[in-house]
């Protein structure tokens, strides 16, 4: 493994967006891809990265 996993606080600054915006968009379909691991949402650093990268796709 070579790369730490990023909490939804992690996740949400680093997109400068409030942690209930992340849960928001979790609850619609939106957003990077998180896991549930164990109670907790954790997200791989290169899912997030792709996901900001689709963004500026038409």
């Amino acid at each position: 493994m070579s790369s730490k996993l990023m909490t939804i606080r992690d996740v949400a600054d680093y997109l400068g967006v409030p942690v209930n915006t992340l849960y928001q968009w979790r609850t619609k379909g939106y957003g990077p891809e998180g896991r549930r691991i164990g109670k907790y949402v954790r997200y791989r650093p290169q899912d997030v990265e792709t996901w900001v990268e689709q963004q500026g796709e038409v």
